[in-house]
């Protein structure tokens, strides 16, 4: 996959992302993803797109005409619908923008149907299978919330659109469990609240995701399949790690003590916990990968399910 491919592809997932007309909150979210990425890179590449797509410099029907390879065009799109679907299913106005992008790439129906049908079983996945569950001690819930790191780290090895789609939910799910075990009943309005108070956006993080992906050359093969023969640690691979661990450890603190910490505190303690986060993300590396090597979509599916 070339630049200008890339470049399509990104843009299209910005696109999408502003489809619904995206909050003040997540835009900031978006701006300080591009800028984030391309300091680590030394690629400006998701920066300047992001300035095109704000100011409208560039289109749907602009960025679609880049893809000539029908395997481009399918992986654009599932991206895009997952882009949609990160904050839970697809507006009416996200619906309309992806019929348009199916057109503009030239995809079946049916088929583009089909990946619609399956990122919306995703995303409007219950929070738990409506089992009572007994509170964790403290170690099982520290063993918890890691155990769900290297799982999310898996996931993101994986090649599937799709299945780096579950990574919100099941990180969802995580703060949904971990609140549940010191007495609190949330729905997904509540933890969308927590994450968003915390600095954590939906869309904004499946955008790093791709970006990630796609500026690394992750991406490069997609016709032949990444993941399993991935022979290093894929840098999305420890964010999603270290987002997930963060995230759970952020969720044990602020549960355990009563719901007190203010707005600045929250996005304060998170930081300082993904720092560290990605400090220990390292040891967990070979069973990252082997989780992966014993996962694949459908098992995916039924772990955002359960």
């Amino acid at each position: 996959m070339d630049t200008p491919q890339q470049q399509a592809i990104l843009t299209l997932c910005l696109l999408a992302a502003f489809a619904d007309g995206a909050n003040d909150r997540e835009r900031e979210e978006i701006r300080r993803l591009a800028e984030s990425l391309a300091g680590e890179s030394g690629n400006a590449l998701l920066s300047a797109l992001y300035q095109d797509v704000l100011l409208k410099r560039v289109d749907l029907a602009k960025a679609a005409a880049v893809l000539n390879d029908p395997a481009h065009k399918q992986l654009a799109y599932e991206m895009a619908v997952c882009v949609c679907d990160a904050d839970g299913v697809a507006s009416p106005a996200e619906q309309q923008f992806l019929r348009e992008l199916r057109d503009a790439l030239g995809l079946d129906a049916g088929r583009a149907a089909q990946v619609v049908r399956d990122a919306d079983a995703v995303a409007a996945a219950p929070l738990a299978s409506g089992t009572a569950t007994s509170s964790m001690s403290d170690a099982e819930m520290d063993k918890y919330i890691l155990n769900h790191a290297i799982a999310n780290g898996a996931i993101e090895l994986l090649p599937e659109s799709l299945a780096t789609m579950a990574i919100i939910p099941l990180q969802m799910k995580l703060v949904y469990r971990i609140g549940q075990s010191y007495g609190y009943q949330m729905d997904k309005g509540h933890i969308k609240e927590f994450l968003a108070t915390a600095g954590v956006g939906l869309t904004s993080q499946y955008v790093e995701q791709v970006g990630r992906k796609l500026l690394g050359g992750l991406l490069g093969a997609v016709a032949g399949g990444i993941g399993r023969g991935l022979g290093s640690m894929a840098t999305g691979a420890a964010f999603s790690f270290a987002t997930t661990y963060a995230l759970g450890q952020l969720a044990k603190r602020y549960y355990a003590g009563g719901r007190q910490m203010s707005t600045a505190l929250l996005q304060q303690t998170y930081q300082s916990l993904l720092a560290q986060a990605k400090q220990v993300q390292g040891q967990y590396s070979g069973q990252i990968h082997q989780k992966a090597q014993s996962l694949d979509a459908t098992q995916v599916m039924k772990m955002v399910k359960e």
